[in-house]
């Protein structure tokens, strides 16, 4: 996977990843990364802008094997809050929802049925490094709700046809937060397994937020009551 930028590349490293090689270039680097055991190359402001996929490059990028993850290998704490992404196909969104995770301090995302790749150097530019400190995994729908179900885990599905507010749910118990796609929304799979379906009132004339910005409403509410 690519990794560019000074902020992202150094969570990586925080997070324990080992790069394979590192390419910098001195005219846009403001900042040192420091020893870095891994090959690297200097190369010219020129050459490192036609490599980015930045407007603005800030002369850092790294390439590291993708990390293995799993269900398996994930940790929470005694009451968690669990983030499924189910198909979300823009990495703009899935990167957002990993920055909204971050910040909540979420306990993983899980996101399932991909139609973006994880790793996607856009996803984690759009993460801003945040999928390397929110424990993240890959699944398939059926797995991660067995995973959900063995930890004993309400299901909260993110609907527009709900009639339950979210803030009227309690959300201090063990919570998984469902989000689907920007068009059809979730699943009939998480729909029908579900524990309760929720929605943020809609006013005007449309009927859905944009799936990131309604991930953080429903997950800063979240911390609202938890931190009562």
């Amino acid at each position: 996977m690519l990794v560019e930028g000074y902020d992202e590349l150094t969570l990586a490293l925080d997070a324990g990843l080992h790069p394979e090689t590192i390419l910098t270039a001195p005219e846009l680097a403001s900042r040192s990364i420091g020893n870095v055991p891994a090959e690297t190359l200097t190369v010219t402001r020129a050459v490192f802008e036609k490599m980015s996929y930045r407007e603005n490059p800030d002369g850092w990028m790294g390439i590291f094997p993708i990390p293995k993850t799993s269900l398996e290998g994930l940790k929470t704490n005694e009451c968690p809050f669990v983030i499924i992404a189910e198909s979300v196909e823009k990495p703009g969104n899935l990167g957002a929802i990993l920055r909204t995770a971050d910040a909540a301090k979420v306990d993983a995302v899980i996101v399932c049925d991909p139609r973006v790749d994880l790793w996607n150097p856009n996803v984690i530019r759009a993460s801003r490094g945040t999928v390397f400190t929110v424990p993240t995994v890959e699944a398939d729908s059926k797995n991660a709700l067995t995973w959900l179900r063995s930890r004993k885990m309400r299901v909260l599905a993110a609907t527009p046809s709900a009639e339950v507010l979210y803030t009227d749910v309690d959300l201090r118990e063990p919570v998984a937060l469902a989000v689907g796609t920007e068009d059809q929304g979730l699943t009939k799979f998480w729909m029908e397994q579900c524990d309760i379906r929720v929605r943020i009132p809609m006013l005007g004339k449309v009927n859905s937020l944009n799936v990131s910005i309604a991930t953080a409403l429903i997950t800063y509410e979240a911390v609202r009551q938890r931190s009562k």
